[in-house]
């Protein structure tokens, strides 16, 4: 999983991210280009259109939901979405707040941005047990003339 969240794990409100950290998009790319990503349909609908070099799973509960793009897959279930990914060495679940509560027992990697403030918002990134995870990396970035937050990269992998 590959995800930013606030320090009171807000991830959006309305539909729309809480903050613009420039650094961290970047991250995003980097890691997801040239891997599936996998998504609710309300992720998939804050973006103005899909994001270059990566195939979309995107799920949703709607039957008759279709998008009219080549590298978007429609799916209606997490485990679909999963199944599509299975001989992947790679794949990112990206969200939303419904999606990564229910893709936290499959994840054996959670790549966090950790945003140093908190804030109102109606998506939350769902709380997990840190016996549970190995914090492996830790990289922190001060706020800046670009970037109105400090934040800190955090990668954890899953205890076997």
């Amino acid at each position: 999983m590959i995800a930013a969240a606030a320090e009171n794990n807000a991830l959006g409100k309305d539909n729309d991210l809480l903050w613009h950290l420039p650094d961290d998009f970047k991250y995003f790319k980097k890691r997801t280009s040239g891997h599936k990503i996998i998504m609710g349909r309300k992720t998939f609908e804050s973006f103005p259109k899909p994001l270059p070099n990566r195939v979309h799973i995107v799920i949703t509960r709607d039957p008759n939901y279709h998008i009219p793009f080549t590298d978007c897959i429609v799916v209606h279930s997490l485990e679909e979405a999963l199944e599509l990914v299975k001989d992947e060495s790679l794949s990112f679940i990206i969200g939303g707040g419904e999606i990564y509560h229910l893709g936290m027992e499959y994840a054996n990697q959670i790549e966090l941005t950790r945003v140093h403030e908190s804030f109102e918002a109606d998506t939350f990134f769902p709380n997990f047990n840190d016996k549970e995870w190995i914090l492996t990396q830790k990289e922190f970035h001060p706020k800046d003339e670009r970037h109105d937050y400090d934040f800190t990269y955090l990668t954890y992998v899953k205890k076997t």
